[in-house]
């Protein structure tokens, strides 16, 4: 029977129309803090590619108003689609409000799964673009994201992550985390994003996402904002995180 949805978020962030814009509207930007490595064909006509370890999507751009409104809507099998709306209104002290609507369609019978994890994947992704924006605004990140093996006792590996990470069983934003992975940066900040599955850790120089994959592994969408060599780390994480689950 499938089933048709719509999300609303909405904030004030510390950054100008013109960085909402190009944070939502470049493939640099988006990659400073959505998944994958992303592209946009700029204009009315245009297109918005992400390309996540050779899984690709491409949207096609309905509306292009910089730096007010853009949209887009990536169509998939049968009816369905996923479609995003930004609008942007600048505000006073280089800060603006941001409101993000996401539809779409899931035609399966058993679409209730597939709509959880999109919708609490969806606050974690839009949450982290606020990040972004409050606190690298006018940055590029390099991502770096990295698939573990598949997990078997979900529970058990959350502990380990929290463990890893320093922090007790119910972590809350503002908690302290560390972190140290052979052959990359020793991690050092604080949890800004929580839910059921996923967690995220702000640094001075990064947004750290660590996510419970709807395909059974554990899933990093890391946003570095420092030099990195961006293979070296993708392989350093991968270790890490297979000798964690």
């Amino acid at each position: 029977m499938g089933h048709a949805w719509e999300e609303r978020d909405e904030a004030v962030v510390a950054a100008s129309a013109e960085e909402v814009w190009a944070a939502i509207a470049t493939g640099p930007g988006i990659d400073s803090w959505f998944m994958g490595r992303n592209e946009v064909d700029p204009g009315p006509a245009g297109s918005v590619t992400t390309d996540l370890g050779g899984f690709v999507s491409t949207g096609t751009v309905t509306a292009w108003d910089p730096p007010n409104r853009f949209a887009y809507r990536s169509d998939g099998p049968g009816e369905r689609f996923v479609a995003f709306e930004y609008l942007i209104e600048g505000r006073d002290q280089s800060s603006a409000a941001l409101r993000l609507v996401t539809s779409g369609f899931l035609p399966d019978d058993d679409w209730e799964a597939e709509f959880e994890a999109m919708t609490i994947g969806g606050q974690m992704y839009f949450q982290t673009l606020v990040a972004y924006l409050d606190h690298f605004a006018g940055r590029f990140a390099t991502p770096v994201d990295v698939m573990g093996p598949p997990v078997a006792d979900w529970p058990a590996a959350w502990a380990a992550l929290r463990a890893a990470l320093g922090l007790g069983d119910r972590p809350a934003v503002g908690d302290p985390a560390r972190l140290t992975v052979p052959g990359v940066p020793h991690l050092d900040g604080q949890v800004d994003f929580v839910n059921s599955q996923a967690l995220g850790i702000r640094t001075a120089d990064g947004l750290f996402r660590f996510i419970q994959g709807y395909f059974g592994s554990f899933f990093i969408g890391h946003h570095l904002f420092s030099e990195i060599d961006e293979n070296q780390a993708g392989q350093a994480w991968k270790t890490w995180l297979s000798a964690l689950t």
